[in-house]
């Protein structure tokens, strides 16, 4: 098995280390702003949102970038990229409905969720592909 490496999943995983940042940067911004303290964790219900932004993107980063580029190494990159992308979007409704109110959050978990299980699953299947011994 060959395995050709294409610029897209490198794209994809650029973007979605610059999302992390801006929301990493939205959390220093919101702990000024709402006069919160480090190593203080809560405070300003509008702070809490934000710190619960930043802290569920590093808890789905573990388990989306290892899926993402097993998924796009053992079947396919393009696809891959495609779930990716959505991912991400996804995450980013959940960060902007996030910051308005709580309850605003779940069109952007669903949509994350979704291409998550995508990404596991085309995984899974790559991978297995992989091991069966084709007929030559």
């Amino acid at each position: 098995m060959t395995i050709a490496i294409t610029p897209l999943p490198a794209l994809i995983t650029v973007l979605t280390l610059l999302v992390y940042f801006v929301l990493t940067a939205n959390v220093g911004r919101a702990r000024m702003k709402y006069k919160v303290q480090p190593p203080q964790m809560s405070g300003d219900p509008n702070f809490e949102r934000v710190l619960r932004v930043q802290q569920n993107m590093l808890e789905q980063l573990v388990l989306f970038l290892p899926t993402f580029w097993l998924f796009c190494l053992f079947l396919n990159p393009l696809w891959g990229s495609i779930l990716g992308g959505i991912w991400l979007i996804g995450r980013i409704l959940y960060a902007w409905g996030y910051y308005q109110a709580a309850e605003k959050r779940f069109l952007g978990f669903g949509i994350a969720t979704l291409a998550t299980l995508a990404l596991i699953l085309g995984a899974l299947v790559g991978i297995v592909q992989a091991l069966i011994p084709t007929a030559a």
